[in-house]
């Protein structure tokens, strides 16, 4: 194992074990057997921890309460939408390696060749990613990642967990968030030349940048939902259905995604939530 795998392991390691621990404890109470449309709910649902779960979604609001959304709010508000534009753009940019090694580990091969296409030409026409110059030219871009790729394996999803800090996720998608951060040759190059702080940099950057892109989105289904985590609980799952069908029509809504910019443009940001909550 190399020196930067010993290095950034444990930033991921400690969130599968707390997918871990989330599911082995706080369980929600089984239904009476003989009551089939209360069982068939709660298979629906999907949720056993979901005491548990309920727990760690009030402790990210609040931290999303206390430092997540005053500065995304601050960056929102004060800083120029130039120069939030360039953030996102760059950070896009940055995702493009593990979204190609994705497309190619799922056998979708002309996505994969877009996807290269696009990052070559952001990175050279667009100054290092800093201007979205395929979009301009018409190469749209996609997402992907390695929850998605298992799911396409036809590896199950498991039971829906809120992860501390992460928020919504399931076993699949923790394993899929480890494996991305560990193939992601940003981290790699941080990882073995002692840059620590740039992954964590650009985790922070990401958080903030997508937290005040989904504001207004959050506000509202907040604002006008009955069960605040049962609607994030069921936007997470169906978005994430979506997705592994790479955008294919469904009657689905979007649902959650803070850590990935959504690859549908402004109108799909406005539909979506963030994983802090």
């Amino acid at each position: 194992m190399t020196a930067s795998v010993r290095r950034i392991l444990p930033f991921r390691a400690i969130v599968f074990v707390a997918a871990l621990l989330i599911l082995t404890g706080g369980c929600a109470i089984a239904p009476n057997p003989a009551d089939r449309e209360a069982v068939a709910e709660f298979a629906a649902l999907n949720d056993p921890a979901e005491p548990t779960n309920r727990t760690v979604f009030a402790i990210n609001r609040g931290i999303d309460a206390v430092i997540l959304k005053p500065v995304a709010t601050f960056y929102r508000d004060y800083i120029p939408k130039f120069f939030q534009d360039r953030v996102n753009d760059v950070l896009d940019n940055l995702r493009s390696p593990v979204i190609f090694v994705n497309d190619l580990l799922q056998g979708e091969i002309d996505r994969a060749i877009a996807t290269l296409a696009r990052f070559v030409v952001n990175s050279t026409w667009g100054l290092a990613g800093l201007n979205d110059i395929a979009t301009a030219i018409g190469m749209e871009g996609h997402d992907e990642d390695f929850g998605q790729t298992l799911a396409v394996w036809g590896v199950p999803e498991g039971p829906y967990v809120m992860l501390p800090l992460f928020g919504p996720s399931n076993p699949r998608d923790t394993v899929g968030l480890v494996v991305d951060f560990l193939v992601d040759p940003f981290n790699v190059w941080a990882g073995n030349t002692n840059r620590d702080y740039a992954i964590l940099s650009r985790t922070g950057a990401r958080g903030v940048d997508q937290r005040a892109v989904h504001m207004e989105a959050l506000d509202d289904i907040e604002r006008t939902s009955l069960d605040y985590y049962a609607s994030i609980r069921s936007l997470y799952r169906q978005r994430r259905a979506e997705e592994i069908r790479n955008g294919k029509p469904s009657a689905t809504m979007p649902a959650p995604g803070l850590s990935q910019a959504p690859a549908d443009g402004p109108a799909a940001a406005s539909d979506q939530a963030a994983r802090t909550q």
